[in-house]
């Protein structure tokens, strides 16, 4: 007998804005992007009865905290209303969340949507997350030995976690340059992609340091935009105006502080405990996927959750991805649309939003197969960690 939530929810409707250096307020975005997905779906502002907000970093004006947004697309009556923010890993959430509502009778149709806007007309890319404004105030006493010491923001984190995979199994940057590559090779054929110049592992050698032994092209994107899908009853879904992609697994894992003594928060991330709860869930294993949207706000955390969710045993990440399959004609295509390395960042919806246009056969000359994917997001310093497994076929 089946999971009782499997396939009892789709994801109905898809809106995208432009990416990149988008000069619109985060309100002017979501609502692009909310409209398009309604309209996508085939559905009327009146049908939404449900609103899941994940304002990024800038979060969006209005009243209360952020629900204000509620107001500014003009939805009234909503049975469904929430702001939430698990960092990257908030769009799987949402669309979990959205699905155990719709499965308990409290909405019908929810619209879950992601905006930010980091970048300023005339700032460079690097302040966006990295600027003064972003830091925190100066920490005194013990707080304050890490960060004399060089060691905050997640550049730095996740520096120190590709060390630790480097040092323990003998990773090497060719690896991880493996990644980068497949992915800018995914991203020269997906119109929307901000980077479409295929790139060699030359060129990720020569790339410049951001923090050893991360490489400019082992680091994410920095994205202005919106994404927002819309969740739907399954039985409702499959005569909506798009191809129903069905919701047939999920989970979450977050390990918690990784400060405390004995966490190896490095290598044995969230994505442990999420695989086991979705997998089940799904009635899957790593050998029924199909395709791979993965969160990837650096190469290393491609290879690590390849390894949690079970593609290749602990350690095994850097000989897995070396020989090209994550790319196109690969065995295991991962990030067809290139990522947040090559696309757009859009925190969790980067992967959402592809694992979507994949699960529909809309991805043109990119499509890879698609009878079981797995989508995931990861926050923080892999702290959050949440997965779906999203598919054509409900049954």
């Amino acid at each position: 007998m089946g999971h009782p939530l499997r396939g009892v929810a789709a994801i109905s409707g898809l809106g995208m804005t432009p990416m990149g250096r988008i000069y619109k307020s985060a309100n002017e975005l979501a609502a692009d992007a909310v409209r398009d997905a309604i309209a996508d779906a085939g559905l009327k502002k009146d049908d939404i009865d449900g609103l899941l907000i994940n304002p990024g970093i800038t979060g969006f004006t209005g009243g209360g905290i952020n629900l204000g947004l509620q107001n500014y697309l003009g939805m009234a009556d909503l049975r469904l209303l929430n702001h939430m923010n698990g960092a990257g890993s908030t769009a799987a959430q949402m669309v979990q969340y959205a699905t155990m509502a719709i499965n308990a009778g409290m909405a019908k149709h929810v619209v879950c949507v992601f905006a930010d806007t980091p970048l300023k007309d005339g700032s460079r890319t690097g302040a966006a997350y990295g600027g003064a404004n972003r830091l925190p105030p100066r920490p005194k006493g013990m707080a304050g030995l890490a960060p004399a010491a060089g060691f905050f923001g997640p550049n730095t984190q996740y520096a120190l976690a590709t060390s630790r995979h480097m040092a323990l199994y003998g990773t090497t940057h060719d690896q991880l340059g493996a990644i980068a590559v497949a992915q800018r090779q995914w991203a020269t054929q997906n119109p929307q992609a901000q980077m479409r110049e295929p790139i060699t592992l030359e060129d990720y050698h020569n790339s410049r340091w951001i923090v050893e032994p991360l490489h400019l092209l082992d680091c994410c994107l920095v994205s202005n935009g919106a994404i927002a899908v819309v969740v739907s009853p399954a039985d409702i879904a499959k005569d909506m105006a798009q191809p129903p992609v069905y919701i047939k697994g999920m989970g979450q894992g977050h390990p918690g502080d990784f400060s405390r003594a004995g966490s190896d928060w490095e290598t044995e991330t969230g994505a442990k405990i999420a695989a086991k709860t979705a997998f089940s869930m799904a009635g899957a294993g790593p050998d029924d996927i199909s395709s791979c949207q993965l969160y990837d706000c650096y190469t290393y955390t491609v290879l690590v959750t390849l390894e949690d969710y079970g593609f290749c045993k602990k350690g095994e990440g850097g000989p897995f991805v070396e020989d090209g399959k994550l790319g196109p004609g690969g065995s295991l295509p991962t990030n067809t649309g290139g990522g947040e390395l090559s696309a757009y960042y859009m925190w969790g919806m980067t992967p959402l939003s592809e694992a979507v246009i994949q699960g529909r056969g809309h991805g043109g000359e990119r499509q890879a197969k698609n009878d079981l994917i797995l989508c995931t997001g990861n926050g923080g310093s892999l702290s959050y960690h949440a997965a779906l497994i999203l598919s054509p076929h409900r049954n």
